[in-house]
């Protein structure tokens, strides 16, 4: 039996994004037992030419929710990207979850020759549906994941490998 892109895609995200909110959990529990700001982790970059924490997981929730919509052929949820706090994150990937919940195997199966198009300003990316799967959104949603767990992780907030596989 062949992996359906569905399968490739949609427990994975929400596997990955369960595991950030763990995440995100442990450096907000950092924060309140060493008090410390909270803005000092979710305003951190590894470089200063690097988004923020907050923008990570801002982005990650736009990656995968913008993979489920473009792939199903359904409206992409919009949200304000005006997360600021811990709680605030922890709320958008809930909502982001609970949105890749709605979607169905077979609105996503079989979509692997599908012209998917993402226009930016100066910029316009053309995929195919596998492609833009495997070449676009898993890459990105984990390298955001990736840039957010060290964040933390330089910030202090005590996690490991197992953190970032969950279990």
């Amino acid at each position: 039996m062949s992996l359906s892109m569905y399968s490739a895609f949609i427990p994975v995200a929400i596997r990955a994004l369960t595991n950030l909110s763990a995440i995100l959990a442990k450096g907000a529990a950092h924060c309140e037992a060493r008090k410390i700001d909270p803005q000092a982790l979710l305003a951190s970059r590894l470089y200063p030419d690097m988004l923020p924490l907050t923008k990570q997981v801002q982005i990650v929730s736009d990656t995968v929710k913008g993979g489920a919509g473009r792939l199903a052929g359904v409206e992409i949820p919009k949200f304000e990207d005006n997360e600021t706090s811990f709680p605030e994150l922890q709320a958008r990937i809930t909502k982001t979850i609970d949105f890749l919940k709605t979607i169905k195997p077979e609105q996503i199966d079989g979509k692997e020759g599908a012209d998917i198009v993402m226009s930016f300003p100066g910029r316009t990316f053309e995929f195919k549906g596998q492609a833009y799967l495997t070449g676009f959104v898993l890459p990105n949603m984990y390298f955001h994941i990736t840039t957010a767990y060290g964040l933390l992780r330089h910030g202090g907030v005590e996690l490991g490998k197992a953190d970032y596989l969950g279990g």
